[in-house]
């Protein structure tokens, strides 16, 4: 681990066990302010999050808490890069439970700490088998710094599940597949434009998923994942989110081998496609969240984008962007895609 990582690490995790956030005098702050990695982090409605965490999703406290901690009880998260295109860095907990993302794009993170946090807190309370991705906790930088005002260290971070736990500990964790699907209809610039030539193969390739294979199982099991996103995509439509995604795992099925008994997040209110649904030919587990909700239509850059590409359709007619098309409009064409991705096999 870098200087760099290293030093979000130790202040993530200084977050994540300082009981309680005190008032900082006059000379922290100042020591803060030049801060440029180690910038002092705190948990944005710490208790808000903590009875998402207890109350809805029954997790343990008290093992919540020791997931940042390695075995020997030394404290590191591991960095694992940047696995997406808006800059974020992402750690896993020691035990790989959890995924913490940054969310350096100041619309972003405030869109979800200002508009979205509270309805997707009463949402998560009155759906506690919701698919969208948990979030456990959110933290922020209580003061200003340099290191975030230069875009050296992230502002805001979330803490939330992670869907490939059990991965590490299964002996055909090198069969693990992972889809980051989004509907396939939209434009893409850099896939689209000029013959694909904005961008080099390496990006186009990441740019979107396509699922080439069916999920196959049962009428039921497929209900009961489509039921339960038109209710969490009404939400986000509800909020004007788009762009969001389905993140699909899917795994080779133990089928009896007892050296492959693949561990998940001990919740009685997980539902099955968190859990894992094993295919009808039991040849593949799969799981499924919705990833990413945070880029919001009305939003400057989102305005600015769109108004772009409508200035580039008069001359090339491409057609809507998934960061530019109406909330309604990407709703539906989510949801069309998620019941394309089905082949229906009854027992």
């Amino acid at each position: 681990m870098g200087r760099r990582d290293a030093a979000i690490s130790d202040a993530i995790l200084k977050a994540i066990f300082k009981d309680k956030q005190g008032k900082a005098n006059i000379l922290l702050r100042i020591l803060a302010f030049f801060s440029l990695f180690r910038v002092a982090l705190a948990r944005y409605e710490d208790g808000l999050f903590k009875h998402l965490r207890e109350e809805v999703w029954q997790l343990d406290e008290d093992e919540y808490r020791e997931s940042f901690r390695r075995y020997d009880k030394k404290v590191r998260l591991r960095a694992i890069g940047d696995l997406g295109y808006s800059g974020s860095t992402f750690f896993t907990t020691a035990n790989s439970k959890f995924l913490i993302k940054s969310l350096p794009r100041r619309f972003e993170n405030t869109f979800f700490q200002n508009e979205l946090l509270k309805p997707y807190y009463e949402h998560m309370s009155r759906y506690p088998s919701s698919l969208l991705v948990r979030i456990t906790d959110f933290l922020y930088t209580p003061y200003k710094a340099l290191g975030t005002l230069l875009g050296i260290a992230p502002s805001h971070h979330i803490i939330m599940e992670n869907v490939l736990y059990g991965k590490s500990e299964d002996p055909k964790g090198d069969n693990w597949e992972t889809y980051d699907l989004k509907p396939v209809t939209y434009f893409f610039p850099e896939r689209d434009i000029a013959g694909g030539r904005l961008a080099p193969e390496s990006v186009k390739e990441r740019l979107i998923d396509r699922f080439e294979d069916k999920v196959r199982v049962t009428s039921h099991q497929r209900d009961d994942l489509v039921e339960m996103l038109v209710q969490d995509t009404k939400l986000l439509e509800a909020y004007n989110a788009i762009d969001y995604s389905l993140f699909l795992v899917r795994y080779p099925a133990p089928n009896g081998d007892s050296e492959r008994e693949i561990p998940t997040l001990p919740s009685p209110t997980a539902g099955p496609w968190r859990d894992g649904v094993t295919s009808a030919d039991k040849k593949w587990v799969y799981r499924a969240v919705i990833l990413d909700f945070f880029w919001a239509k009305h939003k400057l850059e989102a305005k600015a984008m769109t108004g772009l590409i409508k200035s580039y359709n008069m001359i090339d007619h491409k057609g809507p962007m998934s960061i530019t098309t109406s909330p309604p409009e990407y709703r539906t064409r989510f949801l069309n895609m998620v019941e394309e991705l089905f082949e229906i096999v009854e027992a």
